[in-house]
């Protein structure tokens, strides 16, 4: 028997849904939640245009592959593509190559867009910020709202 304090500290994390509202993946970053990805499986010239901030590009083609090589099996992955087809194609590859927790981003990148969640991107840059991009307490309100539905 060890007398680790922490020992009664379960790892053992809750496996997230088959598909996930932006909501709930903006909440888990405005909390600073750690352990998962946000993978954009669409074309690299279409992921370079715009994308969730902090998404990493695994063009479908090359998802199983480079998945297996650069994420842990157990992470929580959020996943998108051009569109829900293509999402459900992604998490059907990850799932079939033994991730866990995989997860489809309802609505992609346009949904994500549509309740001002941070984006990155060329086009991206060059879109002028929303009158509530800088405004905290409107931002916590709409998501509170959005929250309770």
């Amino acid at each position: 028997m060890t007398n680790n304090p922490f020992s009664s500290i379960s790892s053992h994390q809750q496996s997230i849904e088959a598909e996930s509202d932006v909501h709930v993946i903006k909440s888990r970053l405005e909390w600073g939640e750690p352990a998962f990805t946000i993978l954009d499986v669409r074309d690299r010239s279409i992921y370079n245009e715009g994308h969730i901030m902090g998404a990493m590009s695994m063009p479908i083609d090359e998802l199983a592959d480079r998945a297996a090589l650069s994420l842990d099996h157990k992470r929580d992955i959020y996943v998108y593509g051009i569109d829900e087809e293509q999402t459900a194609q992604a998490a059907q590859t990850l799932r079939s190559a033994g991730f866990f927790n995989v997860s489809q981003i309802k609505g992609g990148f346009g949904a994500w867009k549509a309740i001002g969640g941070a984006t990155e991107g060329i086009i991206e840059a060059l879109t002028p910020p929303g009158a509530d991009d800088y405004n905290v307490v409107s931002r916590i309100q709409n998501h509170l709202e959005h929250q309770q539905k």
